[in-house]
């Protein structure tokens, strides 16, 4: 079995720079993880009226209003099969810019057709977000996301994008230094920008056939 990413781009998984195939083929049958740790060069937020959005999502592991520069971080992606049966792919996230550590958390599955990424943000996984990839010419991955729902018990409706942003994400990986590339913006439609974030880190690829307790979400949501 390919992992979700290159079941998705198909050929143009090929197209990928060879350490981004490694990275993105993560996966249950490839039998390792791709942990990395690096420096945010600048994590950075919109104006002052953007930061009850990014409280919101902090107590979710969603968002932060922290800021800083030259901070120190970790990225792990560990492969496990859920409560439902679904192969998984944490994207966890975690950095300090205060005393208690800032998280995103983030798992990914593959929907059940088989064509897109369903990428699960927060600790309980509330929001269900689509995902668009590309890969350019110079053989790095773009991510965006697109559509959103909300899920908590019962309930379930389609985020309203005028309360949320739309995140784009591109990772390449510089060989002068040997360093994976990331950067992040997120946008609000109306609002502008609200978060964003770029660094650079180095990365190992354990053997793993699970995902540590610590990086799974509190509660995982079916619906995608």
């Amino acid at each position: 079995m390919t992992s979700m990413f290159a079941t998705v781009l198909g050929d143009d998984f090929d197209r990928l720079h060879p350490m981004l195939q490694k990275r993105f083929g993560v996966g249950l049958d490839s039998c390792y993880a791709a942990v990395g740790t690096g420096v945010m060069s600048n994590i950075r937020r919109g104006p002052w009226w953007t930061v009850p959005f990014l409280w919101i999502g902090w107590f979710r592991n969603i968002l932060t209003p922290d800021i800083g520069s030259n901070v120190a971080f970790r990225i792990e992606n560990y492969p496990y099969r859920d409560p439902f049966g679904r192969e998984t792919i944490t994207f966890v996230r975690e950095y300090s810019v205060r005393s208690k550590p800032t998280r995103f958390d983030a798992t990914m599955v593959l929907n059940e057709a088989g064509d897109r990424i369903v990428d699960y943000l927060g600790t309980h996984q509330h929001l269900a977000v689509d995902l668009e990839l590309t890969v350019t010419d110079d053989g790095s991955l773009q991510l965006r996301s697109d559509a959103q729902r909300f899920y908590e018990g019962p309930i379930a409706f389609r985020f309203p994008m005028l309360f949320s942003g739309r995140a784009n994400l591109t990772e390449s990986f510089d060989d002068e230094t040997n360093e994976f590339v990331i950067s992040l913006e997120v946008r609000n439609r109306l609002w502008g920008f609200l978060f964003g974030y770029s660094g650079r880190f180095t990365c190992e690829f354990p053997e793993a056939a699970d995902a540590p307790q610590r990086l799974k979400p509190v509660r995982h949501e079916l619906r995608e």
